[in-house]
């Protein structure tokens, strides 16, 4: 390798240390849950997108070694060649029953859905009307994609209305609006009835993405759509959450599209079909999340969060508003977020500071996740931290 190269890889990295940017990866041994191990002792976690505490459920790891058992290891080839299972043809089934579409398609990673979801579907004809919080895997998927781009401010329906306005007067053939459900970096849920309502009147589609929201928002924990009480045409999402906390993503659609998308969709052709034990333990999170136990589990996930933003809030945080289990914490500077996340692992709370380019600069935070693992014990426990902390680096009296 070139000595130059490795310079200036080297002087990247110090630039990215010396800002405050650079994103520690801890080693946990234990299975996730609302105490981990790592560092050689437990502490509380308040990190992870463990919503319904199912990682590290019993049913749903013994349904995942079952499934291994089953079909051993992985197919060791690509869906459409020697990689379909009969467990995959299960979990399509479930996951699209669960949500209420026609059919489902799996992915290796819900990156891979959101990368492969709009270049089979739309071309230069077509526009993309996408918000402009949505997760990167969604600005890389419409990269990919040859449709026209046109980009709204955050939950803005005047803006919306304007960009499709303008992708109308462009000639659009078709248009789909594209957002998160759940933004994942603010906890926002976005405004789907609105948007729903614009979609009507300027005849576009509409196309979710649930990874923060499937499992424990609206009904039955069917997702933000439901939450909101509004049909939409395309439903992304992931079994890395919510449901069981593995890996995995897919897309829920009519049975037309799903059969298109297996037929051109890059990330499905060229990946590895989903490990057994990844369907095995998805299908039992599913199992768990639609029935009476999954109720009480949305119940007490969102009973923790009302505790814990309340506490917080009368501490003096600067917290972003919500209803989201996903509660920030606003700190502004990228150095103070990494050093009042190292304060808290020393408290015993893990929890992690986010900065640029993660969110926008001026803008780090801690992001803390409840799940409905959590006791109130804990969240008191952790506001105890926070308040410890807050008060040591001057970030509340």
């Amino acid at each position: 390798m070139p000595t130059d190269f490795q310079t200036r890889i080297a002087a990247e990295l110090a630039e990215i240390d010396a800002q405050g940017l650079t994103k520690p990866e801890r080693v946990i041994h234990s299975r996730q849950g609302p105490v981990i191990e790592t560092g050689g002792r437990r502490v509380l976690n308040f990190c992870a997108n463990n919503y319904l505490g199912l990682a590290g459920d019993e049913r749903v790891v013994a349904a995942g070694n079952n499934a291994a058992e089953a079909y051993g290891a992985g197919t060791a080839s690509v869906r459409f060649i020697c990689g379909t299972l009969g467990i995959h043809k299960t979990l399509e089934r479930a996951i699209a029953d669960y949500l209420g579409f026609e059919d489902a398609i799996l992915f290796a990673a819900a990156f891979d859905a959101n990368g492969g979801l709009f270049e089979p579907l739309f071309g230069p004809e077509d526009a993309i009307v996408s918000d402009s919080l949505n997760h990167a895997s969604i600005i890389d998927g419409v990269r990919l994609c040859k449709a026209k781009r046109y980009r709204f401010a955050n939950s803005d329906m005047a803006d919306l209305e304007a960009q499709l306005k303008q992708a109308r007067a462009d000639g659009a053939r078709d248009i789909v609006i594209a957002t998160d459900g759940a933004f994942s970096m603010d906890g926002y849920i976005a405004k789907l009835a609105e948007v729903r309502a614009l979609a009507d009147r300027y005849d576009a589609l509409i196309m979710v993405d649930d990874c923060h929201a499937t499992g424990f928002l609206g009904p039955q924990g069917k997702g933000s759509f439901a939450h909101c009480g509004v049909k939409v045409d395309f439903v992304t999402g992931t079994f890395g959450k919510a449901l069981g906390g593995a890996m995995g993503g897919f897309i829920c659609a009519t049975a037309g599209v799903v059969q298109l998308l297996k037929q051109r969709a890059r990330p499905y052709l060229f990946s590895n079909a989903l490990s057994p034990a990844v369907c095995g333990a998805s299908l039992e999170a599913i199992r768990i999340s639609q029935g009476e136990e999954g109720d009480a589990l949305r119940s007490q996930l969102f009973a923790n969060a009302a505790r814990f933003r309340g506490a917080m809030t009368e501490a003096g945080f600067d917290l972003l508003p919500g209803e989201h289990p996903i509660i920030p914490v606003m700190l502004g500077d990228a150095r103070l977020a990494q050093d009042f996340a190292a304060r808290m692992l020393e408290l015993g709370v893990y929890v992690i500071g986010f900065s640029f380019p993660v969110v926008p600069r001026g803008q780090a935070r801690i992001r803390t996740q409840m799940s409905a693992a959590h006791t109130f014990e804990h969240i008191d426990q952790a506001v105890a931290a926070f308040t410890t902390a807050g008060r040591e680096l001057g970030v509340i009296r």
